[in-house]
């Protein structure tokens, strides 16, 4: 401005790199994004390999027992065979009736402080007849 009103010279703003402050914030949030995703993708994963443990767990003990062999001796076997652990092992019953329950978990791939480390699952296997 002059002393006599305006002045003709337009008020020029700079705004170049404005427009990297915003990608990099747009990317930032992208970048959070993808790992919350990746994260929940893991503990899914982890879960469905727990149950499919579990599963495989408690049919391979039923067989065992209805063979007469130890259930939970071969239901610790076929944990470890499938990557879990075996957490509980039940048996209730006799030889003609019976039901194996296990327990197994499996870990998670998560690094993340205050997130569980692993997963569980149960399941319940007997005669089918």
């Amino acid at each position: 401005m002059t002393a006599g009103g305006w002045s003709s010279r337009p008020i020029s703003r700079d705004e170049r790199g404005s427009a990297s402050v915003l990608m990099a914030g747009v990317m930032g949030v992208v970048v959070l994004l993808s790992y919350t995703l990746m994260l929940v993708a893991g503990y899914a994963v982890a879960y469905h390999r727990a149950r499919a443990a579990a599963d495989l767990v408690a049919v391979s003990a039923a067989g065992a027992f209805e063979m007469g062999q130890d259930a939970c001796g071969q239901a610790r076997r076929s944990a470890t065979s499938n990557g879990a652990g075996l957490l509980s092992c039940d048996r209730v019953g006799d030889q003609l009736g019976f039901v194996v329950t296990v327990r197994v978990s499996i870990r998670t791939p998560s690094h993340v402080a205050g997130l569980p480390r692993q997963v569980q699952a149960e399941a319940h296997a007997g005669p089918v007849g």
